[in-house]
């Protein structure tokens, strides 16, 4: 990051992402869906990310995920946009694989987002190789500890879950080649991992 100190628009990211996802868990752990978040801005700052970078991997699920809660897609953007800035809201729309509910069929909507990813500004390749990292790192210590009866908490049975890492990890290689190479060798380490589980 340009300076080692984090402005006070963070910590506003921090709040807002808190009580936008407050009544949200994750998958089989029943962790607040918070701590989620915090995980993958910390991975964005520990990979040379910038505080906007940081601000919207704090807030990369917001409009994917609680449009329908907040007034919808558009009105969350705006509150977006006004609180933190077209750069953020341009990243955390880069993250978003769909902002209507009902959303599209799984594998569609899949490919569609690994295609977008494929040609996606290093910025929302940083934000989205961070929120895979921790998801996958979540996986390899659930299946460590409850063994393949973790896969039955998913939308899509194992292989489908396996396609979509294995997909996303290679467009995210082709696409980081300076920041955030780290995070794509953890991601090769871990997918051998998780076949090495299995």
């Amino acid at each position: 990051m340009q300076s080692s100190l984090l402005s006070p628009d963070f910590a506003d990211a921090l709040h807002f992402a808190a009580t936008l996802h407050s009544h949200q868990i994750r998958k089989g752990s029943g962790v607040p869906y918070i701590s989620h978040l915090m995980s993958v801005s910390a991975i964005v700052i520990e990979n040379g990310g910038t505080e906007d970078e940081a601000i919207a991997a704090l807030l990369h699920d917001s409009i994917e995920d609680q449009s329908e809660h907040h007034g919808g897609a558009a009105v969350l953007r705006e509150r977006i946009l006004r609180r933190f800035g077209a750069n953020v809201l341009a990243i955390i729309e880069g993250c978003t694989d769909a902002d209507t509910f009902p959303k599209p069929e799984w594998r569609e909507r899949k490919e569609r987002f690994v295609a977008h990813i494929a040609r996606a500004p290093e910025p929302v390749c940083l934000v989205v190789a961070a929120d895979k990292l921790h998801n996958v790192r979540t996986i390899v210590a659930d299946l460590r500890s409850r063994g393949d009866e973790l896969w039955g908490i998913f939308n899509k049975p194992k292989a489908e879950t396996m396609w979509y890492i294995h997909a996303m990890t290679d467009a995210l290689d082709a696409r980081l080649v300076t920041r955030g190479r780290a995070i794509i060798d953890e991601l090769h380490s871990l997918e051998r991992g998780i076949e090495g589980l299995n």
